[in-house]
């Protein structure tokens, strides 16, 4: 759907809501995707929005209550009624769905919400998982899969997996169990079709299966998914008991929460920013490290104010000042930016901490001798001021292996005292580069000048 047919589609919508006219406004509706309808709602106030929601069948509803934005559906939900919630909405969903949903309301409106709820079945994984930590494995799986024993034939499987589809949208993985619901492997459909009726599970099942356990981080399991690239990952518990699955759309959606996190922390902005936030929420989200480039400036002047002496005996100093800065920022940011990226990837075991250093510390010297061997030959052939050429030239390739090092160090630093490197990326990198790169260049300078 284009913006501008979005836009006509919108005021037509817009005019038969105000008119009152729900079969038109359904007819509207009925063909289009979830995402699509929420995309639509996104640019309606609360009431118009409501207005279409409640024509929606208890199904697409619960998709489209899925894909709104999480600020819109909890403000949409603060004036849906807890009944409504949990008959209309909740029990239409899967159950780590549910769980999202639940944990967005207010206490005493998820205890409404989960005494409405009919299927108690339902209700009791929705409470279980809301137990789980939001950022681990078991906060992000669903108790729908399908399991099967490991003592039973393929008939009576067969049998079982009919009854048990009914409650997941997709069969991507047949899990197999013994007695005490632990987890033992895979059963893939073929061999389960193509097997005599008569053959039992544990001759036919593989034991290779990856799993992760309740409390492991999204990180990793969104590590391993990628790794062995898989659809679904099954989630156990400390003795190996099978508690649910984990999607790849699940894990998807945290990949794409994480890559905005990290943009907003590169750009400086802590917390989680979104476009519909109030003034006051994006200015605390900016505040912290424009404070830091505030201070950082405040350092530089200082610098730059104990070499005033030295400045005004030879003026042609401060006229490579903002190169040095730029040079040491840039640099500082590339390094840490590649760092953070190894680390973001999960790569293990290619590439220790000394060995990212020492290649780029090499990669430093290359591109810190090729800089300045441009800026001496410049300085050479148009200052014709040797003490110049050289200060600079030398500021230049110290400036460059010093932001580069720094720049691999410091996300490295962060990384193991399990912070967040993307930190690193942001304007503590470039502001720090830019400080004590100016701090070597007027150093260097006024030896080369006898100014120090």
């Amino acid at each position: 759907m284009s913006f501008e047919a979005t836009r006509e589609y919108i005021e037509q919508l817009k005019e038969l809501i105000e008119e009152g006219k729900k079969k038109e406004v359904a007819a509207l509706m009925q063909d289009l995707h979830p995402a699509d309808i929420a995309e639509v709602m996104d640019d309606l106030n609360t009431d118009e929005a409501k207005f279409i929601y409640l024509l929606l069948d208890g199904e697409k509803a619960s998709d489209v209550l899925i894909e709104i934005d999480e600020d819109d559906r909890r403000r949409f939900l603060k004036v849906i009624p807890p009944e409504m919630i949990a008959t209309r909405f909740i029990e239409f969903m899967d159950s780590d769905d549910a769980a999202d949903i639940v944990a967005d309301l207010d206490e005493d409106v998820q205890k409404e919400v989960l005494n409405e709820i009919e299927d108690i079945e339902q209700a009791g994984d929705i409470i279980n998982l809301l137990d789980y930590e939001e950022d681990s494995a078991g906060g992000i799986m669903a108790k729908e899969l399908v399991a099967v024993n490991e003592n039973w034939n393929v008939a009576t499987c067969l049998k079982e997996i009919s009854r048990q589809a009914e409650d997941v949208d997709e069969i991507f993985y047949i899990y197999v169990t013994d007695n005490d619901d632990k987890l033992k492997g895979v059963l893939s459909l073929k061999k389960l079709i193509l097997n005599h009726t008569n053959t039992k599970v544990s001759k036919i099942y593989d034991p290779d299966i990856q799993k992760v356990y309740t409390n492991t981080r999204q990180e990793e399991v969104a590590e391993l998914m990628d790794k062995y690239d898989l659809v679904a990952m099954p989630v156990v518990d400390e003795i190996g008991r099978l508690q649910g699955r984990i999607t790849f759309d699940d894990v998807i959606d945290f990949v794409r929460d994480e890559a905005e996190k990290d943009y907003q922390m590169v750009s400086g902005i802590t917390g989680d920013v979104e476009p519909g936030d109030k003034v006051f929420q994006v200015l605390r989200a900016r505040f912290p490290w424009l404070l830091i480039g505030l201070l950082g400036g405040i350092l530089g002047a200082v610098v730059l104010g104990s070499h005033e002496e030295s400045l005004q005996k030879v003026t042609e100093l401060a006229f490579f000042i903002p190169l040095i800065a730029a040079m040491a920022g840039n640099v500082g940011v590339q390094s840490s930016s590649i760092v953070v990226q190894s680390i973001a990837s999960g790569v293990k075991d290619i590439e220790t901490p000394a060995r990212k250093i020492v290649k780029e510390v090499s990669v430093a010297v290359l591109t810190a001798s090729i800089f300045a061997l441009l800026i001496f030959c410049y300085n050479f052939f148009v200052s014709g001021n040797m003490n110049l050429t050289y200060s600079v030239s030398i500021s230049l390739f110290i400036v460059i292996l010093f932001a580069s090092l720094f720049g691999t160090v410091i996300p490295l630093i962060l990384h193991r005292f399990k912070i967040d490197p993307a930190l690193a990326t942001g304007p503590f990198i470039t502001t720090m580069n830019d400080i004590l790169g100016m701090m070597i260049y007027l150093t260097i300078s006024g030896i080369f000048f006898n100014l120090v």
